[in-house]
């Protein structure tokens, strides 16, 4: 079975974390640390743990906070420039110092406490994400000093290492999840995207895909300004580029923005003599959705096409709500005809309860629905 992921942080980690510590403030104590971060552990999620052992290293390490930063940088490890401080790795604590997730409650310290120095406090969160991420603490710093925080992020631009750089584009999300909103960026992005513009040609990939993250958040808000932006970077687009920009409009191509359509070459479909066609119009969960569809073009020329479909679920309150799944992307030659086929699971999952009832399932090409059908789901 595989091991829970709250189990990131368990009581090794912890009394890793104290020896540390201690090593660099003799009079720190372990036990009191190692007692307060990990009370009751075993009922806790991830974030709690973290939040746990932040509260702890808030009691016990030195009320100075100058004091107590230098403590936290002299036990961190080393600097690898090679490993990626992506969210999937474990823990890492070793006998050099402290990285990888046993990171997160010390940056959350340093968003607490750090507020009053700022200087030390991007020090502190630079060579954090060097082994870890600072993308949820520095966004402390984003909200109570926007301006001063923006300017650190600027000289950090043209930073040697990888994870620095991405650490401006993953910390300005304004809706980075796990992480708190910044309702100011949601409101006017324009600072975010004035280092989104810096970054997008970036040679590592790992720090193009946040810049296209980042972009897809500021879409949910912002759609057109967002398409605008993918109209501009297209211009002499390398495949990296057209890549970000592809990734950076996955939602607006899913809600079928009429700009990002257009910028990926998606015109009004041409289409004739449409059929959509539902296998069993009765379809338990656990079972598959089987259709298949037909259709043929009536252009002149080749049209490229983006074909998707959406799923209307019933909910509990007798309500639809749609979910866009993606099918295909080709390019049908002129007056020639196309058929192709699905089978869509509804299957038990934790991240969706379904219900019983009515459901549809509708075709969109190129952001335009051309067909929708109905179907019973049973959930005995």
């Amino acid at each position: 079975m595989t091991e829970p992921f709250k189990n990131l942080f368990n009581i090794s980690v912890i009394g890793n974390m104290a020896e540390h510590f201690q090593r660099h403030w003799q009079d720190f104590d372990q036990q009191g640390f190692l007692d307060a971060a990990s009370y009751q552990l075993e009922t806790l999620e991830l974030k709690a743990r973290s939040q746990q052992i932040t509260a702890a290293m808030s009691r016990y390490l030195p009320d100075n906070f100058e004091q107590a930063g230098h403590i936290l940088l002299a036990s961190l490890a080393p600097e690898s420039k090679e490993a990626a401080p992506e969210l999937q790795q474990e823990v890492s604590i070793g006998s050099n110092g402290i990285s990888g997730w046993a990171v997160m409650p010390i940056g959350d310290y340093v968003g607490l406490h750090g507020l009053a120095h700022h200087d030390l406090s991007m020090s502190l969160l630079n060579a954090m994400t060097r082994r870890f991420t600072s993308e949820f603490s520095i966004r402390f710093f984003l909200l109570a000093s926007p301006e001063e925080t923006l300017n650190a992020l600027k000289s950090w631009l043209k930073d040697d290492n990888k994870h620095v750089r991405r650490l401006i584009s993953e910390g300005t999300r304004p809706r980075l999840p796990w992480a708190m909103q910044l309702p100011s960026f949601i409101q006017d992005p324009a600072p975010v995207i004035e280092l989104l513009e810096a970054l997008k040609d970036d040679q590592e990939e790992y720090v193009r895909r946040s810049v296209a993250n980042n972009l897809n958040d500021i879409a949910k808000d912002h759609p057109d300004l967002v398409a605008d932006i993918a109209e501009k970077w297209m211009q002499d687009a390398d495949a990296n580029r057209q890549k970000l920009i592809r990734h950076a409009c996955r939602t607006l191509l899913k809600q079928g923005n009429r700009k990002a359509l257009d910028v990926f070459g998606y015109a009004q479909p041409k289409l004739d003599n449409i059929k959509l066609e539902i296998h069993d119009e009765q379809v338990r969960l656990n079972n598959h959705l089987e259709f298949s569809l037909l259709f043929e073009s009536t252009s002149k020329e080749d049209q490229t096409l983006m074909i998707d479909y959406v799923i209307h679920h019933q909910k509990k309150n007798g309500k639809i709500t749609p979910k866009v799944f993606k099918w295909k992307k080709a390019t049908l030659a002129a007056g020639k005809q196309v058929s192709m086929s699905k089978k869509h699971p509804f299957k038990t999952i934790t991240t969706r309860v379904y219900y019983a009832g009515l459901h549809e399932v509708e075709i969109l090409v190129n952001g335009q629905s051309i067909a929708k059908s109905g179907f019973f789901l049973s959930t005995n």
